[in-house]
């Protein structure tokens, strides 16, 4: 379900594209697949890319929670593009605010990569297998809820950095093991690193895991319509409804929040008919409590994904999911368990 592609020939096309992205290996592997799909469409266009460092790569001695949140990967992005240094940013989405800044808009979401959480160990090749006090790292409230809720005997501590920061950490014996993204390992040709694919029942995606977001300035009109070919309508679809679910809840980087749609029972992003199951939690950063709901929807349109995700939020709310978000924004996302943050 890709959009209509515009004839490369149009004289309409662009001539010359600025594509801001984080300096990190990941973030330029994702503008450089960006670029490489825009030069498919439009083989005359100069593609280039501006490399940046944002306050979330300079800040890595604290927790996301604690210094801003998902905001500081994009910032520095925004600028670049409100100045006219830059026409679109690239960005893992789920990194990207709930809500963008006024000026700003999402003109498209690349189809998804695996949307999962990875273990990645060199001592051991499941959780379960883990002895009492094994060190744990996770950049993310979200998992850290849900290891402490599962695996209460394990220490989780907190895991910054870029990827392959992380690796080192852990290669040099600092954690029995990490957590991280599927997809980043899978992108940079690291799947051989994953000691186990977490089933979404164990660790239930973050919203928006595993795909990529082109922002651009909502004045440019003529960039959506360049960019829209590149907007795969399905993982539109399912992350426009686990947005949707974190948005209604405030989701941000101090709420275990989680959020996961998917198209059939494999849950591998790709479209069966127009039923989209859409799963979703929200716990006290402990782990301790949570609560889960769970909706399926005919979606075939961008209202009809937001319809769902509100729905599956009014659920949570329900149960009374507004009382575990007080409780972490109290916190401030510092979890009381062992181990810290």
């Amino acid at each position: 379900m890709q959009a209509s592609v515009p004839s490369a020939s149009s004289s309409a096309a662009p001539g010359r594209l600025v594509i801001a992205s984080r300096e990190s290996r990941l973030a330029m592997w994702q503008a450089e697949h960006v670029r490489a799909a825009l030069q498919q469409y439009y083989p005359a266009c100069d593609v280039s890319i501006l490399g940046m460092t944002t306050r979330g790569d300079q800040i890595l001695d604290r927790s996301l929670s604690k210094v801003g949140g998902k905001g500081l990967f994009v910032k520095e992005l925004e600028v670049a593009m409100a100045e006219g240094r830059a026409d679109l940013a690239v960005h893992s989405l789920k990194d990207v605010p709930m809500e963008l800044p006024e000026g700003f808009a999402l003109a498209a979401v690349m189809e998804r990569e695996d949307p999962r959480d990875a273990l990645v160990s060199t001592r051991f090749a499941s959780l379960d297998e883990m002895p009492p006090g094994t060190v744990v790292g996770t950049s993310s409230l979200r998992r850290e809820a849900a290891l402490r809720s599962r695996y209460p005997h394990l220490v989780v501590q907190p895991l910054r950095g870029n990827l392959d920061t992380r690796l080192a950490k852990l290669d040099r014996g600092d954690y029995g093991a990490i957590i991280l993204a599927a997809a980043g390992l899978k992108r940079l040709g690291l799947a051989g690193r994953i000691r186990a694919l977490l089933d979404p029942a164990t660790s239930l995606p973050a919203a928006g895991q595993g795909a990529l977001g082109i922002e651009i300035r909502s004045d440019r009109p003529e960039l959506a319509a360049w960019l829209a070919p590149l907007n795969h309508v399905p993982t539109a679809l399912a992350v426009g409804a686990e947005r949707a679910v974190s948005r209604r809840l405030g989701g941000s980087c101090q709420v275990p929040l989680a959020a996961h749609a998917y198209w059939n029972s494999s849950g591998d992003g790709s479209r069966d008919g127009s039923r989209l199951q859409l799963d979703a939690f929200v716990a006290t950063p402990d782990g301790s409590r949570s609560v889960h709901a769970q909706r399926a929807a005919e979606v075939g349109s961008a209202a009809d994904a937001e319809a769902l995700g509100n729905a599956v939020a009014d659920a949570l709310l329900a149960q009374g999911a507004d009382a575990l978000l007080a409780v972490a924004l109290r916190n401030d996302g510092a979890p009381a368990g062992p181990g810290g943050h």
